[in-house]
C-alpha cells in the first residue's frame, strides 16, 4: 500500500497504435505511445490503481500506479580496467606525472 506523499512511478497509454500519426514510421506506429512519470502520490493507493501524482516540476499527471520508491536498475556494465589506465596515461601526458 502506498501512502499519500510517497515517491512513486505511474504509467499511462497516451496514444494507442490506432491513434498514432500517419507520418510515424511503421515499426513505431505498431506500438502505443506510453508515458512513465515519477512524482509524489496524491492519495493512498495500491499497485494497479489509477492515481494522480505531482512531479518534481509541479506538473500533475494521472496513470496506473506501477512502482513505489522507484530506483534505477541499469548499469554501464562491469569495470573495464583499461579505462582506469587511460586516466593515468592522460594525467601523465598532461601534467608530466601520474599524481593520484
Amino acid at each position: 500500500m502506498a501512502k499519500k506523499g510517497d515517491w512513486v512511478q505511474i504509467h499511462n497509454i497516451v496514444l494507442t497504435p490506432e491513434q498514432r500519426a500517419a507520418g510515424v514510421p511503421d515499426d513505431t506506429k505498431k506500438c502505443p505511445l506510453e508515458m512513465w512519470v515519477k512524482g509524489r502520490l496524491q492519495q493512498d493507493a495500491k499497485l494497479g490503481d489509477e492515481v494522480t501524482v505531482i512531479t518534481r516540476t509541479g506538473r500533475t499527471a494521472t496513470g496506473k500506479l506501477v512502482d513505489v520508491a522507484p530506483h534505477f536498475e541499469h548499469s554501464f556494465g562491469g569495470l573495464v580496467p583499461e579505462i582506469l589506465d587511460i586516466g593515468d596515461t592522460v594525467r601523465a601526458i598532461t601534467f608530466g606525472g601520474d599524481d593520484k
